[in-house]
């Protein structure tokens, strides 16, 4: 895959150091000094802000995504709007929603009695989705300008390093809850600010062009039209990944919220490998289709469904032989807090069975938005909200978080066989081989027999001793399969790099 692979190792050593770092922080962290309705807080903060930043882009982020190639090739940076148009629309979406809020207050937090603590602090979602707003607008740009790597570091690994400086001030009492809350608020804004600053300097963005261009007058029947198409689909898409954070606020509290934010974000470690994928293949997509290169998309298709699907029946694989030991560490290490952290076991193996699916499609969905049948993305990301919104209502109030963590299994089945079967229908695309099918039961066999090694008393010996065993077991059935052929000679290449390194010494 050339520029997506490299560029897209590179950026999933940064998501992966964010992981590390964001699991440090949401299972220890937090769980040592923040009580479970504390932390369901922090995580309706995050979940609502990332809704609403959305909705305040009004549809520009996808026509950056799509159009800005364009208006490089014809216009260059000298005479290029493009940014100063799209920033205009953003900070109208903004000055909607705060009028919107304004007009609502009493009702918002009238729907949030069951969490108080959020009706309480409400406001400061406020200066959060703005700045999360800002960054999101720099990071279109700085995708089309092949700088996903740096994103990916901002995004995934400086947030949640400021996040970690933010649980130990207060932690150690320097500062309190009030004050955490109104600083987490603008915790974008030194990402935000260091992107403009990198994209300013580059000299290939800028915003002081402010004169509509021809490129624009030619094609903004296409572009709106785009826009509120696949904005559309996009809000759909992450209303429905999100909802389940505000139905679970608003009928069961917040502390149910912080046990469920535990399971999305363990069985979220499966989207490393994805998202690296995400920023950098939506550039080199485009062009494609531009280009007309179909035997490129075809390449980029298969090779990320047999690198998506291997990493994630790895990481599947030890999250599920993991997650009772990380359920004993973390009643342990919430003790003044009663422990009842039990429930993550099923509702992990079943949100990361959803996430393994979404996987196993590769880039589908950018392969679709990025293509002259975009619309599409929208009517699939409809049906995913219709889908999902009243499964979650109807299977939360009758089985409680797992029947949430069902619903995403089912709607992410769904959302995910429809889009691979146009891609199949519409362009002939199959990424599937036979070794993907006989990768998956023996993988699957795998796990299976590993469970089955009796458990050492210790929990860290534990997680030692069947971590090593399985991925040992799932090296050796990967170089006998061969199902990932660019991961396996990477790591071979690197483990030669290594051993020459140690020889030289």
């Amino acid at each position: 895959m050339g520029i997506i692979q490299k560029q897209g190792i590179k950026s999933s050593y940064f998501i992966f150091l964010g992981f590390l770092i964001g699991a440090v922080n949401l299972l220890v962290l937090f769980p040592m000094f923040f009580s479970k309705n504390d932390q369901g807080l922090v995580r309706a903060m995050i979940d609502i802000g990332a809704t609403l930043s959305v909705f305040c882009t009004l549809g520009t982020l996808p026509v950056v995504y799509k159009f800005y190639p364009f208006y490089n090739h014809y216009l260059g940076n000298n005479k290029n709007e493009l940014p100063f148009l799209t920033l205009l629309i953003n900070l109208l979406g903004f000055g909607i929603l705060l009028i919107i809020g304004w007009q609502n207050k009493e009702f918002i937090i009238r729907k949030l009695g069951k969490s108080p603590s959020l009706g309480h602090y409400f406001s400061y979602i406020y200066p959060y989705t703005f700045f999360l707003l800002l960054f999101y607008w720099l990071e279109a740009f700085a995708w089309g300008l092949h700088k996903g790597v740096m994103t990916n570091f901002l995004r995934e690994t400086a947030i949640r390093v400021l996040t970690t400086i933010l649980i130990l001030l207060f932690g150690f009492h320097i500062i309190d809850l009030t004050q955490f809350i109104g600083l987490f608020s603008c915790i974008y804004l030194i990402p935000m600010l260091y992107l403009l600053y990198n994209l300013i300097q580059s000299k290939e963005w800028s915003i002081r062009n402010f004169n509509i261009s021809s490129v624009t007058k030619r094609l903004k029947g296409r572009m709106i039209s785009f826009a509120l198409f696949v904005f559309a689909g996009q809000f759909f898409n992450l209303l429905a990944r999100t909802n389940d954070t505000f139905m679970i606020v608003g009928l069961k509290g917040l502390s149910d919220a912080s046990i469920f934010a535990i399971a999305t974000y363990v069985s979220a470690i499966l989207e490393i490998p994805q998202r690296s994928l995400t920023s950098i293949s939506i550039p080199i997509l485009a062009k494609s289709w531009k280009e007309k290169d179909f035997e490129n998309i075809k390449n980029i298709y298969h090779k990320s469904v047999s690198n998506l699907l291997a990493i994630g029946l790895l990481l599947f694989g030890l999250i599920w032989l993991n997650i009772q030991n990380l359920v004993s560490f973390l009643n342990w290490i919430s003790h003044k807090q009663g422990g009842g952290y039990d429930a993550l076991v099923n509702l992990a193996f079943i949100l990361g069975l959803a996430k393994l699916i979404d996987l196993a499609t590769g880039v589908n969905a950018q392969i679709i938005g990025t293509s002259n049948y975009w619309k599409f993305d929208f009517f699939t990301n409809v049906l995913f909200v219709i889908v999902s919104i009243p499964l979650n209502y109807f299977l939360i109030k009758h089985y409680d978080l797992i029947g949430l963590a069902i619903s995403n299994l089912i709607a992410y089945t769904l959302y995910n066989t429809v889009r691979f079967s146009f891609l199949y229908a519409k362009f002939n695309l199959q990424p599937y081989r036979w070794k993907h099918g006989l990768f998956l039961i023996l993988s699957t066999g795998l796990m299976l027999l590993v469970h089955q090694i009796p458990a050492a008393e210790n929990f860290v010996a534990n997680i030692a001793i069947q971590s090593i065993i399985y991925a040992t077991g799932f090296y050796l059935l990967t170089l006998w399969i061969n199902p990932a052929p660019e991961i396996l000679n990477y790591f071979k290449d690197f483990a030669a790099k290594q051993y020459g390194r140690l020889f030289k010494k």
